[in-house]
């Protein structure tokens, strides 16, 4: 070893030898990569920093969170829409064998939590003073799980490895408990560490402490070290040339995300670069080896969230690794110097490093946008949403969130908020609050405080409390509306021009802003012309009104918030034109979608093609007014042209959306809707529905299931032959009531309606239960259940009966090509509904009293299954009749292509009879909005 390899090392040993109330862990491990396991002997000596004698201590175990699906893990996983370690093999789990616990030789009384399998508690045999320690000794073999579960752990024949060894709980003002959910937020405190680790001669290994390899016969042996660390990472790889070091100042940067076709000087550069902005900003990193692995970025960033492949290139050379090593490097500088409890308080770490982030963005790429060069397409370059800038991407993705009522307050338990707020809108709410701050307070308070968080708090757990201490000290300006109603409610803030009225004695303006929302925040008043800010000033205590003077020149008109410094629930209301006309807003069309542009009332239009055997091709324009993020009132307007008809078709809809913040409503739609199509040859139907429906909220934003009501009027007017006598089936009305409860788990998924129908002459209800299990990745096993019964029925024919295989659709819900077709090609299109049989069958298959069907599939191999139905057929003055089927289903794409094979009925064997391909029905759509929906999820 060369000396000053010996004297870095005693260096950095020696904080470690002297007396201090830091914890200390030393490991010695050796890696079996033929049974991929770690046997770990460690050592841990805890001091009691706390002013409380502690009776117990408690370890977190995060590596045995692996061990099987009903652990914290297992069961977040599920939660997060996640099967495959579910239904992995146990091989690819895994586990910590805990084999001993003990202090001075004597074995300590240890258990697993209940349910928490992934945390020890240890009950002392005597109490713990306030700074005395206690040395434990432990020694457990720890199985490396798939790294496709979590992105640490096995990755083919290599390992990456996080949170895989015994780390002693924190103690501030009670434990702080926390099990591993996929989030990577454990509490550590900082230890001093001393690591051996044995590999055999093909690895090699990176961490994030200092470390040295001694080459032996058939093994590496790496000698690792760090004072005051916590998070020990470690890359174990047979390529030695994964890891790739810069020098950056005082720091050795490790990581695997550099761009491999930079020039490394230019590489070199970039870091430099980014180390020297993170640092004038917060303060130096107390550590000398930083470790910016692929993994943990990889699996906390957004990086395709528009979509646009690497390869199509739509960005400035090397921006997106830049930015996104940005990122992971300064989430390293905040994660690990200040010791937060993420769960609790990440609203701070991540509004520093988003606000980090905008003020990097800002500061070298302030004009490229979300769509790089393809934001200069002919045709797309004028939209607004081509003109979104990296930075605008913070309100709008905000706004798209805050317009539901889907975000949640900055105080919610990280592991209670939806993934989407997690990973994107609380993060961007808390960093556009920082860029609030700023704005308000000016000068360098903000940073100022940055500093001193970071330099009076570095290495130690502390809280947001600190922060906001050091914050209003550091100002004159009252922050309470930030540090309560901003960070610990999900208040929106909305604030618009009411009224603006010219004092021509004083030549000035009197502007009257009004706080549309229960939040009362500062607000930023524009002066613009020619869409140049002309002044800005910030107006305080506009609780509901408030009139402001200002001198009226050099300007047009007048805008709230104009550089979308802080986030609000609508910004279409921020301007208004100091003439005070009526239509301040012109009406621009736009092709498809587009952002919002607060200078225009906006009317969508877009090209709509359907298709039935009446009407042939029907060509038409949707207009609608559905922006990328949608208004509470709605309209759709679509005509269309039918060119085998001939003849002019469309249907229409206006809606608006209540939304109730403080009942268990989630929201109420109000809206009417009509149309207008031919449901045989020459014969045309118009319905007209007004509804309600009343969508109640779920028990949390991480839960997936939903609950309706819906209820509608259908009124139905069939044309009729000239020659014909007018029925009850040619013009009704019904009167409809739906229940729709679904609860989609990934697993197990269960979805029930209950449907009540009053009709003229007939009173009916009906449920639709389904229930979907899945027994591994790709096998499933599909129940539905139908019931259907007539409280009264005065009706004639069979119009308004159960369909065995085929309703009338006399709602008109369905999308039919043929309608009335019951011979053909088109009488073979199946929806199912009512019985759900696939059949056709000799005798009559309508119920105008009671129908009971259950249709059952289990999958068989990819996507064909065997289908079995069985049903009861119950008709005024009739016995009941029984049918079963059973066959082949084609399940190409669910609800989009598929095909049913009928085998074998309660009439013998479908597939003898000559006439078997007139049996085979077929699903299949033309409804552009299913397949788009469709493709998104499966690629987006």
């Amino acid at each position: 070893m060369k000396i000053y390899k010996v004297l870095h090392i005693i260096l950095l040993i020696l904080p470690l030898l002297v007396v201090s109330q830091e914890h200390s862990i030393k490991i010695k491990a050796q890696l079996d990569a033929n049974k991929h396991t770690l046997d770990i002997k460690q050592t841990i000596i805890f001091y009691n920093k706390t002013q409380t004698t502690l009776q117990d201590i408690y370890l977190h175990n995060w590596a045995n969170s692996f061990k099987g699906n009903k652990t914290p893990l297992g069961k977040r996983l599920i939660e997060d829409y996640k099967k495959d370690f579910y239904f992995s093999d146990e091989s690819e789990k895994g586990y910590s064998k805990i084999r001993s616990l003990k202090s001075q030789n004597v074995e300590l009384d240890a258990q697993e939590l209940r349910g928490q399998d992934d945390i020890i508690q240890i009950q002392l045999n005597s109490v713990l003073k306030p700074k005395d320690s206690i040395e434990i000794e432990a020694h457990y073999t720890v199985k490396i799980p798939n790294a496709k579960f979590t992105g640490y752990g096995r990755i083919e024949n290599d390992y990456h490895l996080r949170f895989w060894y015994l780390t002693p709980a924190v103690y501030d003002n009670g434990w702080q408990l926390m099990s591993n959910l996929n989030m990577d937020d454990l509490f550590e405190d900082v230890a001093d560490f001393i690591v051996e680790i044995s590999l055999p001669k093909e690895y090699y290994l990176q961490s994030n402490l200092y470390q040295y390899q001694t080459p032996k016969e058939i093994s590496n042996e790496y000698y690792l070290v760090g004072s005051k660390r916590k998070d020990i990472i470690l890359n174990i790889s047979s390529n030695p040339k994964r890891f790739k070091t810069f020098q950056a100042k005082e720091r050795v940067i490790k990581t695997d995300i550099y761009n491999k076709r930079m020039d490394v000087n230019l590489s070199n550069d970039i870091i430099n670069q980014q180390i020297s902005f993170i640092e004038n900003y917060i303060g130096k990193h107390p550590h000398t080896e930083i470790l910016v692995d692929a993994s943990t970025v990889n699996k906390n960033s957004l990086r395709d969230l528009y979509g646009i492949p690497d390869w199509l290139k739509p960005y400035p050379e090397n921006f997106k690794w830049e930015t996104r090593f940005f990122k992971a490097l300064s989430s390293k500088y905040i994660d690990d110097v200040v010791l937060f409890n993420k769960r609790n308080d990440y609203w701070l770490t991540e509004g520093i490093q988003t606000f980090l982030m905008m003020e990097y963005m800002n500061k070298y790429y302030p004009d490229v946008t979300v769509f790089g060069r393809f934001s200069n397409l002919w045709g797309f370059k004028n939209y607004n949403l081509a003109k979104l800038k990296q930075n605008d991407k913070y309100p709008f993705l905000y706004q798209f969130s805050a317009r539901r009522f889907f975000d949640q307050s900055l105080t919610t338990r990280a592991d209670s908020l939806s993934n989407f707020n997690r990973k994107v809108v609380s993060p961007y709410k808390a960093g556009l609050g920082m860029r609030y701050l700023q704005d308000f307070i000016g000068d360098n308070a903000l940073s100022n405080s940055f500093k001193e968080l970071y330099k009076n708090h570095a290495l130690k757990i502390t809280t947001s409390d600190a922060f906001k201490d050091i914050l209003t000290q550091n100002t004159t300006k009252n922050l309470d509306w930030f540090f309560n109603d901003y960070i610990k409610t999900n208040k929106k803030i909305d604030y618009k021009i009411k009224k603006v009225k010219f004092i021509r004695k004083e030549d000035s303006l009197a502007v009257t802003i009004k706080n549309k929302r229960n939040i009362t925040a500062p607000v930023s008043l524009y002066t613009v012309k020619d869409k140049q800010i002309k002044s800005k000033i910030w107006i305080t205590g506009v609780d509901s009104v408030k009139t402001v003077k200002i001198k009226a020149n050099g300007f047009d008109k007048l805008a709230l918030n104009y550089e979308q410094i802080y986030p609000e629930y609508n910004s279409l209301n921020n301007f208004k034109n100091i003439n005070n006309s009526i239509i301040s807003k012109p009406i621009q069309f736009r092709f498809l979608k587009d952002i919002e542009d607060p200078y225009y009332n906006q009317v969508f239009f877009n090209p709509n093609v359907k298709y039935n055997l009446y009407d042939g091709v029907i060509l038409g324009v949707n207009f609608n007014n559905r922006p990328v993020i949608k208004h509470n009132f709605e309209f759709s307007i679509t005509p269309n042209y039918a060119f085998k008809s001939q003849n002019l078709t469309g249907s229409f809809s206006f809606a608006y959306d209540q939304f109730l913040e403080k009942t268990k409503i989630y929201k109420i739609r109000y809206g009417i809707g009509g149309s207008n199509f031919h449901y045989a040859p020459e014969l045309s139907y118009n319905t007209f529905y007004p509804f309600v429906n009343i969508e109640f909220k779920r028990n949390s934003l991480r839960d997936v299931g939903t609950k309706s009501i819906l209820s509608r009027i259908v009124y139905v007017n069939r044309e009729i032959q000239p020659t014909q006598q007018a029925i009850e089936s040619d013009r009704y009305s019904i009167l409809n009531f739906r229940y729709i409860y679904s609860k989609p788990n990934v697993i197990r998924r269960l979805q029930y309606a209950v449907n009540a129908e009053l009709g003229n002459n007939f009173t009916k209800l009906s449920t639709d239960f389904r229930y979907l299990k899945f027994f591994d990745q790709e096998r499933s096993f599909n129940l539905r259940f139908f019931g259907g019964l007539f409280v009264s029925n005065n009706s004639d024919g069979d119009y308004f009966s159960f369909g065995l295989n085929r309703s009338s659709d006399y709602l008109f819900e369905q999308n039919l090509f043929g309608r009335s077709e019951n011979t053909g090609l088109f009488s073979q299109q199946f929806v199912i509904s009512d019985g759900g049989f696939k059949s056709f069958f000799n005798q009559p298959s309508f119920a105008n009293q009671l129908l009971l069907s259950a249709n059952t599939s289990i999958s068989i191999w990819r996507w064909i299954e065997a289908y079995n139905d069985v049903a009861m057929l119950k008709s005024k003055n009739e016995n009941p009749r029984f049918f079963y089927e059973n066959g082949i289903r084609l399940n190409f794409v669910p609800n989009i292509l598929e095909l049913y094979f009928p085998i074998y009925t309660n009439e013998g064997f479908e597939i003898t009879d000559q006439t078997y391909p007139s049996k085979i029905r077929f699903v299949i759509t033309s409804n552009l909005d299913r397949i788009y929906n469709f493709i998104r999820r499966g690629l987006l």
